[in-house]
């Protein structure tokens, strides 16, 4: 881990645990984004939305936001004919998240939230390292113009996605973070185990601020993959955002079974196994991160 100084760094030496933010998809579906529409898309069509959303992360205590550019990279983009807007829509992303963690008087950090491109590299897939390298570059270099302060690669699966991805925020100029998304059976889909999560990227520029899990099957397993993260590294700064329960499906409604309560023991446990950035995925709204606030 490097020592170098970066915002991460040095708010946790301040507060000793950060609190991250929870979901930004499900929320936004909440608030009427269609399923199958680029929530990227409403950085310039509904930024009000966005920044609401934010908002409410930040009242709840959150120290970081993650910008709603998580599909904001040419090849998630051209799913909806906007790859050739990477650069305005990410810059949007993270201005918008700038303009409310600025409102504040306290420090929030604006990660700027880059995640899979979707495609698969070489030798599995047709996409190149190098391509998606420049990729990453198109994205990130969005995000900084528009003020992140680090790069936040989440919800990985591969390793050479998340080396092509922190390749790219050392190009452009940004420390960086990445966390994986495992699942029931404790490694990644691409096989990828919590405990060798640490030395995915090491040798890549200063290495990554901070390791972690984000998503994957609920907080119970999350829990599980943050004590492998923690007993390989006990030095690293780990980060656990996990999914706020199991998604069941009510009628047509998706419903998390994570309540407030439930997502703050999740929390709770998360401290003592060392875990020193905490935050939520998929379901958890700024009343679960309220809550993991007290």
């Amino acid at each position: 881990m490097s020592a170098q100084s970066n915002p991460i760094t040095d708010l946790i030496a301040e507060k000793g645990v950060l609190m991250a933010d929870g979901a930004t998809g499900t929320n936004l579906f909440e608030m009427g984004l269609e399923s199958g529409d680029a929530p990227e898309l409403w950085n310039e069509d509904s930024p009000e939305k966005i920044e609401a959303l934010h908002q409410g992360f930040v009242d709840s205590g959150s120290d970081i936001i993650l910008t709603n550019s998580f599909g904001g990279s040419r090849h998630r983009l051209k799913l909806h004919h906007a790859q050739d807007r990477v650069f305005e829509l990410n810059k949007n992303a993270a201005e918008i998240a700038c303009k409310v963690a600025n409102s504040v008087d306290r420090r929030v950090i604006v990660a700027g939230s880059v995640g899979p491109t979707g495609e698969l590299l070489i030798p599995l897939g047709a996409l190149s390292y190098e391509a998606a390298v420049e990729a990453f570059v198109e994205q990130i270099e969005g995000l900084k113009a528009g003020g992140a302060e680090i790069a936040w690669i989440e919800t990985m699966s591969a390793v050479d996605e998340i080396r092509a991805a922190a390749e790219a925020a050392v190009k452009v100029g940004l420390p960086y973070a990445y966390t994986g998304s495992f699942d029931t059976a404790g490694k990644t889909m691409m096989g990828l185990h919590p405990k060798d999560i640490h030395n995915v990227a090491k040798d890549i520029g200063d290495g990554p601020v901070a390791v972690g899990a984000n998503c994957g099957v609920g907080a119970s397993d999350i829990l599980s993959s943050l004590l492998d993260m923690t007993a390989a590294d006990p030095d690293a700064l780990v980060v656990v955002k996990g999914n706020c329960g199991i998604p069941e499906f009510k009628g047509t409604e998706i419903h998390y079974s994570g309540t407030p309560p439930l997502m703050a023991d999740y929390a709770r446990l998360a401290i003592d196994a060392g875990a020193k950035i905490i935050g939520g995925c998929c379901g958890t709204t700024p009343d679960h991160i309220s809550k993991i606030a007290e």
